[in-house]
C-alpha cells in the first residue's frame, strides 16, 4: 500500500471518529436538555445551573429558569449559588491536607484539639467526625436551630449550642448525618492553623486551584453574579429566610458555580491537594466498630448509577439545593446548582448521569397497563435492613409505597414486576421466595431486600371540610422558639401553615382543632382556653410533641 493511500484512509478514519464524537455530543447535549426543559424550568421559576464533563473538559453547560425573579434574569453557568453540604467535601480534604502534613491524624481525640470538650466518657475521634459516626447530637436537629438561624456566632458559640446535649450512641457504633461533627471539623483546623476556616480554604483550595468565583459565603458581602435564594410556597415562591453564614459555617457555608466546582473535581481527580492514598479513605466509605460497611467515607457517599460506581454528595441550605456526582471509570462529572431548596436536584443530576452514560432511566410516563389481580399480589408490608417498614398498597388501580412515618408515594410499573417512582432512580423488584412475598429496593445504585409480613398498612386519613368561620379562629402567628415562627393563613377555605426558613404547606382537618400534613408526617392540634379562644398550637412530628403560644 502506497504512503498516499494509507494517509488517505487514515484522513477518512479520523473525520469519521470526530464525526461520530461531535454526533455523540450533539445528541447529549439534546437528550440533556429534553429532560431538563420537562423539569418545568421557566421564567416564573428559580434557576438551575448545571454542567457535566467527560476526562475533565465540559461537554454541557447551561442554565435554565431565572437567577432573579424579582429582576428577570436568568439562570447561567456563570452565577454562584450557596452550596449547603457540598461543602463538607472541601472540610474534609482540609483535614486530610494538615494530616499529610503531619499536623493531625484523623486517629486523633477530638479533645487533643479541644480541650474542655465533655465526650461524656466516650473516646471521639477526628475519624468519627469525618464519617457521621461520633453519636454527637446534630445542631441542626434540635428544637433551638431555628432560634439562631439569624445570629452570627463564633466557632466556639456555635459549638457551645450542642455540646453538653447527650450522645445518641457510642461512636463508631451507628451512622447518622451529623452537622456538628464538621462545625467541630472547622474548629479544629483553625486550632491547627492558627487561621480562620474560611482563609485556609480561600488560600489553599480556591487560590491554588483558580476557583475566583467561590467564597466563603456572606449575607454583606457584595458577590457578583449570586443567585438569590427561593422557597416554594402553595402560593408561589418567595424569597428564602434569613440565615447568617456563620451557622453553617464548615458544614455548609461556601458558594461557587458549577464552573468552579469542574476545577474542584478536576484538582481531586488529579491528586492535586492531597495524594491518592489519602484521597481513598475519603471516598471508598468506611466502616462501623462491628466492620459494617457504610457508603459515606469523608464527604463523599460512595453510590451507583446504572450499575457504574459514583461518588457524590448533594447539599441544602436556606433557599438552595446541589448535588455533584463523579463516576470515576467513565471519568464523568456532573454537578447541578439550583436557588430554590424546593426541588429534588440530586434526581436531576442522576438522571443526567445516566444520559451520559447512554443508559437513561425510565420515565413514568412509558408505565405500561396491569390489571388488578396482577397489581394486588404486591401488597402487603415489608421489612428491610434497620427494622424499616414500607407498605405497599392498591387505590383505584394505583400501587402506593409508604415507608413507616413517611407520606405514600405512588410506584409505576415498567415491566410485570419492576416499579418505579417518580424520577425512576429508586424502584422496587418483586418476587417470591420459598412461596413468600419479597422486594429488592434500589436507590442510588444500592438495593436492599424486604422480606414479606403481615402488618396493616397505617390507617388512612379521613379529611373533613371545616367552614370557614372556624378556619378563621386559628390565623395567626405561633411562637416555637424565638424568631422560629408558624405562621397559619387561609385562602379560598383551605388553611395553610409555613415555619419559619421553610416551605408553606396545606393543613388537613380530621376534626375540629385536629390537622394533618400530606407533604410531611405531621400533626398539628390548636389548643383553646376555657372560653373558646384559640391560644396555641401543639405540633407533633418525628415523635416529639412542640408547643407554640399563639402572639398575634
Amino acid at each position: 500500500m502506497s504512503i498516499n493511500s494509507l494517509f488517505s484512509k487514515l484522513t477518512l478514519v479520523c473525520a469519521f471518529l470526530l464525526l461520530s464524537v461531535s454526533s455523540f455530543a450533539q445528541n447529549l447535549e439534546e437528550n440533556i436538555t429534553n429532560f431538563i426543559n420537562e423539569e418545568n424550568f421557566n421564567t416564573a421559576s428559580p434557576g438551575l445551573s448545571i454542567l457535566v464533563a467527560k476526562d475533565g473538559k465540559t461537554i454541557y453547560s447551561k442554565g435554565f429558569g431565572m437567577a432573579d425573579l424579582e429582576n428577570n434574569i436568568k439562570a447561567e453557568p456563570k452565577h454562584v449559588y450557596e452550596i449547603g453540604s457540598i461543602t463538607k467535601q472541601f472540610t474534609s480534604v482540609s483535614i486530610l491536607m494538615l494530616e499529610e502534613q503531619g499536623k493531625l491524624n484523623v486517629s486523633d481525640e477530638i479533645t487533643k484539639y479541644i480541650e474542655d470538650y465533655p465526650t461524656q466518657g466516650k473516646t471521639i475521634t477526628i475519624h468519627h467526625l469525618l464519617n457521621h459516626t461520633s453519636g454527637i447530637k446534630s445542631y441542626t436537629n434540635m428544637q433551638s436551630f431555628m432560634k439562631h438561624a439569624r445570629t452570627d456566632m463564633t466557632p466556639v458559640e456555635l459549638i457551645d449550642l450542642f455540646k453538653n446535649e447527650p450522645m445518641e450512641f457510642d461512636p463508631g457504633t451507628q451512622y447518622n448525618y451529623n452537622n456538628s461533627g464538621y462545625i467541630l471539623l472547622g474548629h479544629i483546623i483553625e486550632v491547627v492553623t492558627g487561621e480562620s476556616y474560611a482563609n485556609f480554604v480561600k488560600t489553599n483550595i480556591f487560590d491554588k486551584l483558580g476557583m475566583t468565583n467561590s467564597y466563603y459565603g456572606s449575607m454583606t458581602q457584595l458577590i457578583p453574579n449570586r443567585a438569590r435564594g427561593y422557597s416554594e410556597t402553595d402560593s408561589g415562591f418567595q424569597n428564602a429566610n434569613y440565615l447568617s453564614m456563620t451557622i453553617p459555617y464548615a458544614a455548609g457555608s461556601i458558594m461557587s458555580t458549577t464552573e468552579d466546582l469542574l476545577k474542584w473535581q478536576n484538582a481531586i481527580s488529579a491528586n492535586t491537594l492531597i495524594s491518592k492514598s489519602f484521597l481513598d479513605k475519603a471516598i471508598n466509605g468506611s466502616k462501623l466498630n462491628n466492620g459494617e460497611d457504610i457508603p459515606y467515607g469523608y464527604g463523599w457517599v460512595k453510590g451507583n448509577v446504572k450499575g457504574s460506581i459514583t461518588y457524590e454528595h448533594s447539599g441544602g441550605i436556606f433557599g438552595y439545593s446541589t448535588n455533584g456526582i463523579f463516576l470515576p471509570e467513565e471519568n464523568i462529572y456532573i454537578i447541578g446548582l439550583t436557588n430554590c431548596d424546593c426541588g429534588n436536584v440530586s434526581a436531576i443530576t442522576t438522571n443526567v448521569a445516566a444520559i451520559a452514560l447512554g443508559k437513561p432511566f425510565p420515565k413514568k410516563e412509558d408505565a405500561i397497563t396491569l390489571n388488578e389481580q396482577q397489581l394486588n399480589q404486591y401488597v402487603g408490608a415489608y421489612k428491610f435492613e434497620g427494622d424499616v417498614i414500607r407498605h405497599v398498597t392498591l387505590k383505584d388501580n394505583q400501587l402506593f409505597s409508604q415507608r413507616e412515618g413517611s407520606i405514600n408515594l405512588e410506584i409505576y410499573p415498567m415491566t410485570a414486576t419492576n416499579f418505579i417512582f417518580d424520577g425512576g432512580n429508586t424502584s422496587y423488584d418483586f418476587y417470591t421466595k420459598n412461596g413468600k412475598r419479597m422486594a429488592k429496593f434500589t436507590t442510588s445504585g444500592n438495593t436492599i431486600i424486604g422480606h414479606g409480613i403481615d402488618k396493616a398498612p397505617p390507617a388512612e386519613r379521613q379529611e373533613i371540610t371545616l367552614p370557614t368561620e372556624i378556619l378563621s379562629q386559628y390565623i395567626g402567628k405561633y411562637e416555637l422558639q424565638p424568631t422560629f415562627i408558624i405562621s397559619i393563613v387561609v385562602r379560598e377555605n383551605r388553611l395553610f401553615a409555613q415555619a419559619t426558613g421553610q416551605p408553606e404547606f396545606e393543613i388537613f382537618a380530621t376534626e375540629k382543632d385536629q390537622f394533618f400534613l400530606k407533604a410531611v408526617p405531621a400533626e398539628v392540634t390548636f389548643n383553646r382556653t376555657t372560653n373558646g379562644t384559640v391560644e396555641s398550637l401543639t405540633l407533633k412530628q418525628g415523635g416529639q410533641e412542640m408547643p407554640a403560644k399563639k402572639i398575634e
